[in-house]
C-alpha cells in the first residue's frame, strides 16, 4: 500500500498554519514554522497560489488563505451546527418581518454568511450565501466584534475601509459604537455598506453565554428604519426573539435564564 505523499501533507500543514492565525504570514514564518527550507515553502506557496487556495498580498508579500478555499468549503454548511439549528427560526423571522435574514460568523477578517433567506416577496434577489461581509461596516459584524468573536485587531489590520460617508472609520467611533452594542444586545447599520440600505443584528451564543454568531434582518432603510434613521423597535423584538430562541437550541438556556434573574433583581432590562 502506497504510504503518504509528502508534499500533499506539506501543502495541508501551510494551509492550516494560514488558516489557524489571526494575520497573514511571510514566507520565512511559514517556512520557521513548518521547518521547511524556504525554497521549499516558496514552492508549494507559489502552487497553492496558482490554485487559488493562497493568496499573496501585493503590499507586503504575506500570505493568506484564497477565496477558492471558501467556495471549496460550503459543503460544510449543511451540517454545520449553527446553520442547523437557526434554519427554522430564520425562516420563521423572515416570513414575520416581511425583511431578508441572514447569519454571520467570522472568518478570517470578515464576516462569512453561512444562510440567507430571501425577503418573502416577488422581488429579485441575490444569494448571499459563501458572501464576505466587513467587520466595521456591518450589524452582523459590529455584533461579532462587540461580543469578542472577531477581534477589533483583526477589523483594524484589515483597515476600516469607508463603503460609503457613514461608515466608521476611526478606531474611536467604531469602539464607541462597539460599547453601545454590548449596552442594548443589538446592533444597528444604517447605509454604512452601501447607500439606501440598512440592517440590524443580534447575537446567538453557545454553552456558556459565548456568542457564536450573529443574525441579521436587512433591507432598504426605509423599511428597516424610522423617519428619524432609528432601526424599528418591533423589528429589534422580533430579532433578539429569534436570537434568544436559536441560542437556547444550542445550548445557552442556563445562561440566559441566570441573565434573566439578575436582570430582574436589578430592575435593568435585559441587555443579550
Amino acid at each position: 500500500m502506497a504510504g503518504p505523499v509528502q508534499s500533499i501533507e506539506r501543502a495541508a500543514a501551510i494551509l492550516r498554519l494560514l488558516a489557524g492565525g489571526p494575520r497573514r504570514l511571510g514566507l520565512g514564518e511559514v517556512a520557521a514554522s513548518l521547518g521547511l527550507a524556504k525554497g521549499t515553502a516558496h514552492g508549494i506557496l507559489r502552487t497553492l497560489q496558482h490554485v487559488d487556495f493562497v493568496e499573496q498580498d501585493a503590499a507586503t508579500g504575506k500570505y493568506q488563505l484564497g477565496a477558492a478555499l471558501l467556495h471549496l468549503g460550503t459543503s460544510y454548511l449543511d451540517v454545520n451546527e449553527l446553520r442547523s439549528r437557526s434554519i427554522n427560526w430564520a425562516d420563521a423571522l423572515a416570513a414575520r418581518s416581511g425583511e431578508a435574514v441572514r447569519l454571520g460568523t467570522p472568518l478570517e477578517d470578515r464576516v462569512l454568511i453561512v444562510h440567507h433567506v430571501f425577503r418573502p416577496d416577488d422581488t429579485l434577489q441575490t444569494l448571499d450565501v459563501g458572501a464576505l461581509l466587513p467587520l466595521h461596516a456591518s450589524s452582523l459584524g459590529k455584533v461579532l466584534l462587540a461580543y469578542g468573536t472577531a477581534t477589533v485587531e483583526s477589523a483594524l489590520e484589515a483597515g476600516l475601509e469607508a463603503y460609503t460617508r457613514h461608515t466608521p472609520v476611526v478606531p474611536e467611533e467604531l469602539n464607541r459604537a462597539l460599547a453601545e452594542i454590548r449596552e442594548q444586545g443589538w446592533a444597528a447599520e444604517v447605509q454604512e455598506m452601501s447607500m439606501g440600505d440598512a440592517g440590524v443584528a443580534a447575537p446567538i451564543r453557545g454553552h456558556g453565554g459565548l456568542v457564536v454568531g450573529a443574525i441579521g434582518v436587512s433591507g432598504p432603510v426605509e423599511r428597516i428604519c424610522d423617519a428619524k434613521g432609528h432601526p424599528q423597535p418591533a423589528l429589534i423584538t422580533l430579532l433578539r426573539e429569534a436570537a434568544r430562541a436559536i441560542s437556547k437550541d444550542l445550548g445557552a438556556a442556563r445562561w440566559l435564564a441566570h441573565h434573566r434573574i439578575l436582570d430582574a433583581s436589578e430592575g435593568s432590562p435585559d441587555h443579550g
